[in-house]
């Protein structure tokens, strides 16, 4: 009977060490990412036996199903106005904008799982994780990058509206992106991470990065983020194995000529973020590279920065609060970025040799690289940008209140703007846009404008009870 039951015992322990496993874990050749019913259902069994973890719903998706927020906080508190009044950093975790490249998705159903079951969730930092964020997306699933080495399965890049939602941050068509801009709003991180996988060049690193581009980003956080936080993490992950480079984007088709910053403008989710002076960062792993070796990258990083924000909790706590209060009392602002071609750093790349050979398809001349010729060599990097407009801070805006979707946009994300109480004629002053350009298709409904020219005219304006009257010195983004 003793021997029967120790021998259950045993039994028990595998099956519920097996059942922790995720999809990912338990495919014979780890090339298989979870589906969206896999990925709620583990987060949901796990939450079942961790107190220290739970699922927040939030709003809707355009498929119809919420987005679901998975909260990591050792000492169990799960609202975010009283995580700010214990002074706990929040790292915010995006995966699947593009349920194509999936790595975020698995890495981290693996990361919380861990963090749970070692008892290592950090004392100074609650972690939340949006499990699923393309959700309509992952529905349709299958092969979309021809060329992308596995999974072997996968989800599709555009939403149900066959929106790209790493595209609609500032205009906010879906309602995916509603959702997650009440998450943001809401828990207010500190720090945000945007979990991809990369195409185009080859070269030997599996991780590649994009930091908030510095010349953009707030003075006191571009130096702590380029200074401290940046050059540690790409310690960290050269120590763990999978070494990063930035994010390849080449100047003249190939990494060998110098690679360019990305400017991530506030249409993707890192320009959004850093609107809201949140440190913002995006992995970029190969697609070339063995899918296991992208997510077990992949989740490398997430506890490389966990660590870093945890060691230094308090002075990222202390910087946010300078850059906000900068900014409340900030008067001119940038509104649009160039690269300065004239300046440029340099960085040590490993990459493989480029040429050209007949297309199989065509015949015609194709780019490929040499795997059996790596190199490593210095080339250049072009990570400056220069303001090409900037504006002054009115007094204050007013925004009638037919532009509802404006109105409730600047709602959500908690600018402070108060209703006009009777008609009034006020003194104003009015933009006339008298130039600009724009191609001859739109993309996802709207047009791409381009370098646009306005000129200024004071006049006299009726606004009528019920239009808004938005006040630049009250929040951040009322003065973007």
């Amino acid at each position: 009977m003793k021997k029967f039951v120790l021998g259950l015992a045993a039994c028990l322990s595998v099956c519920f060490a097996k059942a922790q496993l995720t999809p990912f874990e338990l495919s014979w050749d780890k090339n298989y990412t979870a589906t969206y019913g896999q990925v709620i259902s583990y987060y949901t069994a796990l939450a079942k036996t961790n107190p220290q973890m739970k699922l927040i719903n939030y709003g809707t998706t355009d498929i119809g199903k919420p987005l679901t927020l998975v909260v990591l906080s050792r000492d169990k508190v799960f609202d975010p106005a009283l995580v700010k009044k214990q002074h706990k950093r929040v790292l915010l975790i995006n995966n699947g904008i593009h349920p194509g490249e999936p790595e975020g998705i698995d890495a981290s159903m693996m990361f919380a799982r861990d963090l749970l079951k070692k008892n290592a969730l950090p004392k100074n930092v609650v972690i939340c994780m949006v499990a699923l964020y393309n959700i309509d997306g992952s529905f349709n699933r299958g092969l979309s990058r021809i060329n992308q080495n596995g999974p072997d399965s996968y989800g599709f890049r555009g939403n149900s509206r066959n929106l790209d939602l790493n595209r609609d941050f500032i205009k906010a068509d879906s309602r995916n992106t509603w959702a997650l801009e009440q998450i943001i709003n809401t828990w207010q991180p500190e720090v945000f991470l945007d979990n991809h996988t990369s195409d185009g060049a080859d070269y030997q690193y599996v991780m590649t990065l994009i930091e908030t581009q510095k010349d953009k980003q707030n003075p006191i956080l571009a130096k702590y983020t380029s200074e401290t936080l940046s050059p540690e993490l790409y310690r960290r992950m050269k120590k763990s194995g999978f070494e990063m480079t930035p994010y390849v984007e080449a100047e003249e088709n190939i990494p060998d000529s110098g690679i360019v910053s990305f400017l991530e403008t506030p249409r993707f989710a890192t320009g959004y973020t850093s609107q809201h002076n949140i440190i913002s960062y995006i992995t970029e792993t190969h697609m070339l590279k063995p899918f296991d070796k992208r997510v077990y990258a992949t989740y490398d990083f997430m506890q490389a920065l966990v660590d870093v924000v945890e060691r230094d909790a308090r002075q990222i706590g202390e910087l946010k609060t300078k850059a906000d209060e900068q900014v409340r009392n900030q008067n001119s602002f940038a509104l649009g970025w160039t690269l300065d071609t004239g300046h440029y750093d340099t960085l040590v790349f490993k990459g493989f040799t480029a040429g050209y050979k007949p297309s199989e398809v065509s015949g015609l001349n194709r780019l490929y690289y040499d795997r059996s010729k790596p190199f490593t060599k210095t080339i250049k990097y072009y990570d400056n940008y220069l303001p090409t407009i900037t504006v002054n801070k009115p007094t204050a805006y007013i925004i009638p209140q037919a532009w509802g979707k404006v109105i409730d946009l600047y709602k959500l994300n908690r600018v402070a703007i108060r209703p006009l109480a009777h008609d009034t004629t006020l003194d104003v002053q009015m933009y006339y846009i008298i130039d600009h350009k724009t191609p001859n298709r739109p993309y996802e409904g709207h047009y791409l404008h381009s370098n646009v020219k306005v000129s200024t005219v004071n006049m006299k304006v009726k606004f009528y009870a019920g239009d808004y009257v938005v006040m630049p010195t009250s929040r951040l983004t009322a003065s973007l």
